[in-house]
């Protein structure tokens, strides 16, 4: 796939020094999700994007230089981007102003999408190529049932006339959606909440390929009325859970294996 190439000019020296102590903690949280897509293998070796919006009325944002894997980004490697893709500090790194297409649309149309990440993982891939979608059949599935929603392939998403169709399938309130044919994509207030409801999303999906593998004739189904219940107890715990408990979990995971994502 051919994809246009910009980079800033000059180095971007000390970049901590250079931005304010909350984008600067925004930068640790998405080097850190970055680093923990690629532990789970759910990074598609440069090929999908994180990103974080920034604070303030320049509607600036946050992604990973378009030639480093996942597991060697650091928080003063993100390069910052206006809402066309393209750098707005300098940086040595290379950005792909055609992959921020998704991210664009999601971050400009809702105020409450401070992270977007968006990942092609076989398990995803399967279950969005699945007639069905999503189904009720585990609990994490059911958790995060009324938040999923579904937006039909259209080819590569370089087609910015594709942005107002992505946010009117994701609507004002889902936090996830199944990208037909493609992946999956979850948004969030903070980075860890937008990354646990990407763990539970890609849970749900391996969860689904391998109850399907030996056929659907087997499933069992929940009684009636508990997706249901199970849908409302998600909506109600899973922001505080991911927040206040599972991020921080995460990231005291990440300093023993490796802290140099705070770099």
């Amino acid at each position: 796939m051919a994809t246009q190439l910009k980079v800033a000019s000059g180095g971007n020296g000390d970049v901590k020094s250079q931005v304010s102590a909350e984008e600067w903690a925004i930068r640790v949280d998405l080097a850190a999700a970055y680093r923990l897509v690629a532990l789970y293998g759910w990074d598609d070796i440069i090929f999908t994007h994180l990103s974080a919006r920034i604070p303030g009325p320049e509607h600036h944002f946050l992604i990973n230089p378009y030639n480093l894997m996942f597991e060697e980004i650091t928080a003063s490697s993100l390069v910052k981007i206006d809402v066309e893709g393209h750098p707005v500090m300098e940086t040595p790194y290379p950005t792909n102003p055609a992959g921020f297409t998704i991210h664009s649309a999601i971050h400009m149309a809702r105020d409450d999408a401070y992270a977007v990440m968006h990942v092609h993982t076989k398990a995803g891939q399967a279950v969005a190529a699945q007639a069905d979608g999503l189904l009720p059949i585990t609990q994490t599935a059911m958790l995060i049932r009324d938040e999923v929603t579904y937006h039909e392939y259209e080819g590569v998403a370089t087609d910015l006339e594709e942005r107002e169709r992505l946010v009117a399938d994701l609507g004002p309130t889902k936090t996830a959606m199944i990208l037909r044919n493609h992946g999956t994509l979850t948004v969030g207030k903070t980075v860890g909440e937008c990354f646990i409801g990407l763990y539970f999303l890609e849970r749900a999906c391996e969860a689904q390929v391998m109850a399907l593998s030996a056929g659907p004739g087997g499933l069992y189904n929940p009684p009636q009325g508990t997706p249901e219940k199970a849908a409302g107890q998600g909506k109600a715990g899973l922001g505080i859970v991911a927040n206040m408990l599972a991020w921080p979990a995460l990231l005291r995971k990440l300093d023993r294996i490796d802290p140099s994502f705070r770099d």
